[in-house]
């Protein structure tokens, strides 16, 4: 991986591209530090430190917490996105877009845009009437009203806008996906700060047993990134041979194989699972939240057994992500189009017959394969929980859900670099080869 990086700074080109990128982020984050007009970023934040915002502010880079102009940021181009794919399977127009190639492709980008703008606005009305009702979130100066509400919405908008062009000038001109940089980038941003807290936790009881305490919790943050290294590149190779035609001696055709396989992922859903779970039990918070006058018993029994880190809270979170793991995969990996798909190419699976056999074959891999990915994922999100009330470091938001994200970025831009520089080394050596060949023939 170091040589790959070492390698990219000594082409000019793919210099420009890096240093593009980088740039790119920092106007990101500088944004992330600008407040929203109206909003008092400091009572804001020790509010939604502690209530329901956490993982959503956490893929945010604190953002929301803070409520900056990049307050949403992308939040609500990824949640467009996955309404759009699931919608692509389901909808006829939009499956027959995403088989018209590079032209069905922008037009859907640009749906997605769309949604991601109306569903931003939604999301910014929802937030800035939150903030408005709470006098101790507005700034000095500014008293609760429609007006207050729209200049936060217009401003959030403008912020939703802008992160998506940012996003988009990264993929098309620098390296890696832009949106999944921008997460990146959010989610580190957030570790020096929770750094120092932890280090003022530590100094504040210098009795406890602090050393075996951060030697524990940096064992297992270290295991947890080499198990979603491993898990993350895991895959079931399924092997398939294509039938293809080689002439004979006698002008007669021979029928030859040509094998290869079919990689299917064992986390094939990536995060996606655990974001919808979160966003699930967000609810109950915010029933909590609303019945703290009108019925103070409900309130009481949520804020006692549907909390972060309760077991009710932790099992339900399992389910969810359960639920969703296999719901997605079923969407994204589709037996019978891909069983469509093998025959019209000519390929089947030895042992296996093509047409419905072959979908079923696939199915049941697909099914274990998520089982798996469901229980990996559950695993994610359930043990920084424990690890958190074993270790009493709650100051550090050890979140599995951000090192999968962070891991699965950073493997994937490196894939990219190492594909831009295989396709430079590539063309280098033809060039040498026609240069070598023409000083040949001219001699």
């Amino acid at each position: 991986m170091l040589r790959a990086f070492r390698d990219a700074f000594r082409i000019p080109d793919l210099q420009r591209k890096i240093v593009f990128t980088l740039l790119l982020l920092a106007v990101y984050r500088l944004g992330s530090s600008i407040p929203t007009p109206g909003v008092n970023s400091a009572a804001l934040s020790d509010a939604t430190n502690s209530s329901l915002f956490g993982l959503i502010s956490m893929i945010s880079g604190g953002n929301l917490s803070q409520f900056s102009i990049f307050a949403l940021g992308v939040l609500p181009y990824i949640t467009a996105s996955i309404v759009i794919q699931l919608l692509t399977t389901t909808l006829p127009p939009l499956e027959k877009l995403s088989k018209e190639g590079e032209e069905g492709r922008k037009k859907i980008n640009q749906y997605t845009r769309y949604a991601a703008v109306a569903l931003g606005t939604f999301q910014a009305a929802f937030f800035a009437s939150y903030i408005n009702a709470n006098p101790s979130f507005l700034a000095v100066g500014w008293e609760p009203g429609l007006f207050t509400i729209l200049v936060m919405v217009l401003t959030q908008v403008a912020g939703i806008a802008f992160t998506m062009w940012i996003g988009e000038r990264i993929t098309e001109v620098g390296i890696g996906n832009g949106i999944s940089l921008i997460i990146t980038a959010g989610i580190i941003a957030m570790y020096p700060n929770e750094i120092r807290l932890t280090a003022q936790l530590v100094g504040s009881d210098p009795d406890a047993p602090w050393l075996l305490r951060i030697v524990a919790f940096v064992a297992v943050i270290l295991v947890t990134i080499a198990g979603i290294v491993y898990v993350y590149q895991a895959e079931r190779r399924v092997p398939v041979t294509y039938a293809r035609a080689r002439g004979g001696a006698a002008g007669q055709a021979r029928s030859a194989g040509q094998a290869t396989w079919l990689p299917i992922k064992v986390n094939q859903a990536g995060v996606i699972p655990v974001i919808f779970a979160s966003a699930m039990l967000i609810i109950p918070n915010l029933i909590q939240q609303g019945t703290v006058t009108r019925a103070p018993q409900v309130s009481s029994w949520i804020a006692t057994y549907l909390t972060f880190g309760q077991p009710l809270y932790i099992a339900l979170e399992a389910l969810l992500i359960f639920g969703f793991t296999y719901l997605y995969n079923s969407v994204q990996f589709d037996p019978k189009r891909i069983a469509e798909q093998l025959r019209e190419a000519g390929g089947f699976i030895p042992g296996v017959r093509p047409g419905t056999p072959t979908a079923e074959f696939l199915g049941t891999i697909s099914s274990r394969l998520s089982l798996w990915g469901a229980v990996f994922l559950v695993i994610l999100t359930v043990m920084p929980q424990l690890v958190q009330r074993w270790t009493g470091i709650t100051t550090f938001q050890f979140s599995g859900t951000g090192l999968l994200i962070i891991v699965g970025v950073a493997l994937e831009t490196l894939k990219q670099l190492e594909a831009q520089l295989t396709v430079r080394r590539y063309d280098g050596f033809i060039s040498k080869g026609r240069i070598r060949g023409r000083m040949n023939r001219d001699s």
